[in-house]
């Protein structure tokens, strides 16, 4: 399911001496299966970029195009947008309330009027896909886990509704080296298992690198660079500008081209880091 944005601009508080222009005449288009990166600093206009895409908010002017239907129309159905749209918000573990794990993940699907059978056959899947498994967790409180536990049930009760795009917004904040390593590795299955189009917002810098095919930069309501990974790393000096980094290992190897090692510059994680820098000790 493809996404078209046209000449988009939100503005918050119109009018007040607050106003503040949140999306200044955007346009992008996500095409069907990509895995799309969403970076900024804070304020550059992402999570009212995302709820956009979901409906949750309405644009001054503008066109959010999905799957042939625009979406900013005033009689538009909007609940078939969010089946279509999954948004797992930052922190989405706060919003478990059911006694079970089972029932939180089937919250969902229930209220899309599903048959039994369906319903369970969306949760058993979900959880296997987030890495619980079901005998096992299917009677707990959601409550008794750890953080990256709580936030795996959060995302499967989005996923067993199975959405043709999956939102992502800092999917990993707050979690451990492992427990973040963990559910990123369930998002790359979980793109290959639903063929999702998935848009991941996050602040780190190596899980773009690792993760996504193309990586879209926010800055003041605009998106200022487009472009894979390679590409969009390699505009170092206008990342720095706008508070953003490249990953660091793209600093080591910058160092290790100055000191005149023959190293490729395009190495964005601490895999091909290490690959390249074998390769070298090898031929040596």
């Amino acid at each position: 399911m493809s996404i078209k944005i046209e000449n988009l601009t939100h503005i918050y508080m119109k009018g007040s001496p607050f106003e503040k222009k949140a999306l200044d005449n955007v346009n992008i288009t996500i095409n069907q299966g990509e895995f799309v990166a969403l970076i900024g600093h804070t304020g550059s206009g992402k999570s009212t970029l995302i709820q956009h895409i979901n409906g949750l908010l309405k644009p001054d002017s503008g066109k959010i195009i999905i799957e042939d239907i625009d979406i900013t129309q005033k009689k538009i159905n909007l609940n078939f947008i969010r089946k279509k749209v999954g948004l797992v918000f930052q922190y989405p573990e706060y919003q478990l309330f059911e006694e079970t794990i089972e029932k939180d993940i089937a919250f969902g699907p229930k209220n899309l009027g599903l048959s039994d059978d369906e319903i369970n056959r969306r949760v058993k899947r979900a959880m296997v896909m987030v890495g619980l498994e079901y005998e096992k967790y299917k009677d707990k409180s959601p409550f008794e886990l750890s953080g990256g536990q709580k936030r795996r049930v959060a995302i499967a009760g989005v996923v067993a509704m199975e959405p043709k795009i999956l939102i992502l917004d800092e999917p990993t904040a707050g979690l451990d080296p492992k427990g973040r390593d963990d559910i990123l590795g369930k998002i790359k299955d979980l793109r290959k298992e639903y063929n999702m189009t998935i848009i991941l917002v996050s602040h780190s810098m190596e899980d773009v690198a690792k993760l996504a095919d193309r990586v879209l930069v926010m800055h003041k309501g605009r998106c200022i660079l487009d472009g894979t990974p390679s590409k969009v790393f390699k505009e170092a000096d206008t990342l720095e500008s706008v508070g953003l980094a490249v990953p660091q290992v793209t600093y080591l190897v910058k160092n290790l081209r100055e000191k005149g090692f023959n190293i490729s510059e395009d190495i964005f994680t601490v895999e091909q880091a290490k690959n390249e820098i074998l390769k070298i000790l090898n031929k040596g």
